[in-house]
């Protein structure tokens, strides 16, 4: 059976991701294939894929590399999330269903349960459901893909720190699926602008040989 080149492209996405595959690394289809247990032709897709989501590099005499991005770069990741995030709950208090609903508010039971009880590693886990299934209840295809390109990018590229008050940070969520419900897109805009801008300095640029911003003079550190 043949397998498809999304599914390539999310293991190839994934082993650059957990730094399988380091920054500058070739990536040549032979290896991949290999390793993946496919044909060339669905690597040879999946590295389109990745070089237009920016995981990936085509050079000259080299091929298809590991990208290398540079700080700047991954500062702005950050700042597209904080723009990201709260569009998609405004759109999501105006076109959720009741399915996304109840799974929102059962992230949240269970995020503020797990929270009291200082369980750290299923947070991570739950959180990172919360905001899938909030992209999810935009009902706004082009924004689900931003968002998805800019959470895996953001893995890539930083580590994230447990919040130090969860309990708060689960009350915010909790907040913004109670205006989601109500259909009030712009206190769901507000409240996950503000959680955005709280959990911000969770974020901590790995150490991958990341290449220095360009203008530092004026740049955002």
């Amino acid at each position: 059976m043949r397998i498809p080149a999304h599914a390539v492209c999310t293991a190839i996405r994934d082993d650059i991701v957990s730094g399988f595959f380091g920054p500058g690394g070739r990536l040549t289809e032979e290896v991949l294939a290999r390793r993946y247990g496919v044909s060339r032709v669905p690597v040879r897709e999946a590295l389109r894929t990745l070089e237009s989501e920016g995981f990936v590099t085509t050079r000259r005499h080299a091929g298809a590399c590991v990208a290398e991005p540079g700080e700047q770069e991954a500062a702005d990741l950050l700042e597209l999330r904080t723009l990201l995030e709260p569009l998609a709950a405004a759109r999501a208090a105006r076109r959720r269903t009741e399915a996304h609903l109840k799974v929102l508010r059962g992230l949240v039971r269970l995020g503020q349960e797990r929270a009291r009880r200082g369980q750290g590693e299923d947070l991570r886990a739950l959180g990172s459901w919360f905001h899938e299934t909030l992209a999810q209840a935009s009902g706004s295809p082009g924004l689900i893909t931003l968002l998805t390109q800019t959470r895996h990018k953001i893995a890539w590229l930083y580590e994230v720190r447990a919040p130090a008050r969860p309990v708060d940070s689960w009350a915010d969520h909790g907040a913004v699926v109670d205006a989601v419900a109500r259909g009030d897109a712009e206190r769901a805009r507000a409240l996950t602008a503000l959680h955005a801008e709280r959990t911000a300095g969770a974020f901590r640029l790995r150490v991958r040989g990341l290449q220095p911003a360009v203008n530092t003079g004026g740049g955002r550190n």
